[in-house]
């Protein structure tokens, strides 16, 4: 059986990082995407792109390389993500924008992008926050981030619905607490009970085998609030 080729945004540190390693333990072929790539040692297995992912140039240019080498995607988890922890009144209007465009936008256009190479058996990944899940407990200060990621956990559903016919599937993970630079800068001190390592098996193993239990869910992975 020929080995899945998995395409991981924010790649560059934290979770993405450390899904990038355990994929390509286990032999998968990876393309690992990100701003700041210089922790990513590239081998046989890891293919490391310095993208950002808000910038279409650069995106179309990686998805006309993957069509001209016949690749076909089996796997695109969407885990890059920007974060902002300030109060909604100080937010500027290109402060909470830009938020967006990572969150939202890039994530929507990478995606739109890769879908004709993306398998019809295939698994998109959207990694949401439990920030972004309605009823769940808030936070002041993350309106901007909190927001984008509620809008990921809509379009995730919107995309199912589109592709059910034809495939190929979508899920969004709903992140709570992990031990990253980002729960730092918005939870200084505190100390989560999971690390990017652990919760990278999890959304390997979902991104793998989840596709075949569910489709349009936004799934909470959380055993700590924040």
């Amino acid at each position: 059986m020929m080995s899945k080729t998995i395409v991981i945004t924010g790649a560059g540190r934290g979770i993405g990082y450390a899904l990038v390693q355990l994929a390509a333990r286990q032999g998968y072929h990876v393309f690992a995407l990100s701003r700041n790539i210089k922790a990513i040692e590239p081998s046989d297995s890891v293919h490391p792109l310095s993208i950002d992912i808000t910038d279409t140039n650069a995106l179309e240019t990686f998805v006309s390389q993957l069509e001209k080498e016949g690749a076909v995607v089996d796997i695109l988890i969407n885990n890059a993500g920007a974060f902002l922890n300030k109060p909604f009144a100080e937010t500027s209007k290109e402060a909470f924008e830009a938020i967006y465009q990572v969150n939202v936008f890039g994530l929507a256009s990478i995606t739109r992008l890769l879908l004709p190479l993306i398998s019809q058996k295939g698994h998109v990944v959207n990694i949401s926050s439990m920030g972004g899940v309605e009823g769940s407990a808030k936070f002041p200060g993350l309106a901007a981030y909190s927001s984008s990621k509620g809008a990921v956990s809509i379009l995730t559903e919107l995309l199912a619905e589109e592709y059910k016919e034809t495939g190929p599937v979508f899920n969004a993970l709903a992140l709570g607490a992990v031990q990253t630079e980002m729960l730092e800068e918005a939870f200084p001190g505190f100390k989560a009970p999971l690390t990017p390592e652990e919760m990278a098996v999890y959304i390997l193993d979902f991104a793998l085998n989840g596709n075949r239990f569910y489709n349009g869910k936004v799934l909470p992975v959380s055993s700590s609030t924040p």
